[in-house]
């Protein structure tokens, strides 16, 4: 099992990130990817680039030394509204929209009930297509209520690489939210998170946990490219 497109990418405009968006490209062209999403983060985490950065994404080909470049966003969710730093007239053009919860950017209630509100909100939210890293501990939410919800409005639930490297914390849980994908048929995202070239479709350890829990391959949006370019032509954005 490989992954042929990796969808959760940082560079150097999320500013702590180290590889420039030409970089990451080139990157993804040398593992042999049919695509990826350039996803910086969005205004509310500290040093991340404002929206003149994100409405000139469009300075960048569509297809690049042959790798299909998505143009997108990681928005942070900043309150228990399931509220997100996303300006539409911003971002309003961008293809490839994650939202996740940081520390540094949320302002909102905590507790799983705060944080399951949340996420149904954001489930609800028809212009976001991955639920990014939310297996960390400190926001957790009540899985079997959300999760099936996540399902039902096309958005794929991300098993993040970095997640394993950084947030070791929480390991228990990504794998509770892996297997409550599982039990629902909801579909899933296997990305790198990547903040520098290197780590662009190096997904190894994601790779692992679902083969340890017998995950179906049909289910992961990204190890086949017909499943993923189905995937972009439901939400409207070009192969």
């Amino acid at each position: 099992m490989r992954i042929i497109a990796d969808t959760h990418c940082h560079t150097v405009a999320s500013g702590h990130a180290y590889s420039t968006a030409m970089e990451m490209i080139t990157a993804a062209k040398e593992k042999n990817l049919y695509a990826i999403a350039l996803t910086d983060h969005g205004k509310n985490l500290p040093v991340s680039y404002g929206k003149y950065f994100f409405k000139n994404l469009r300075s960048i080909p569509e297809v690049l030394k042959g790798v299909r470049v998505l143009k997108g966003i990681e928005l942070n969710i900043i309150d228990h509204l399931g509220n997100t730093d996303d300006d539409p007239s911003d971002t309003a053009k961008l293809e490839w929209r994650i939202a996740s919860i940081h520390h540094t950017s949320y302002e909102g209630e905590m507790g799983i009930e705060a944080f399951t509100n949340t996420w149904t909100q954001i489930a609800n939210n028809p212009i976001i297509n991955v639920i990014g890293h939310c297996e960390i501990d400190d926001f957790k939410f009540d899985y079997e209520k959300v999760i099936p919800l996540f399902g039902k409005n096309g958005k794929l639930v991300e098993i993040n690489n970095n997640s394993i490297n950084v947030r070791t914390s929480s390991m228990k849980n990504l794998y509770e939210v892996a297997k409550v994908c599982k039990k629902h048929k909801v579909r899933v995202i296997i990305n790198s998170d990547a903040h520098f070239c290197t780590q662009v479709g190096s997904c190894e350890n994601s790779i692992k946990i679902l083969k340890e829990i017998d995950f179906p391959e049909s289910l992961i949006v990204n190890t086949n490219e017909e499943r993923f370019k189905s995937y972009l032509k439901e939400r409207g954005i070009l192969c």
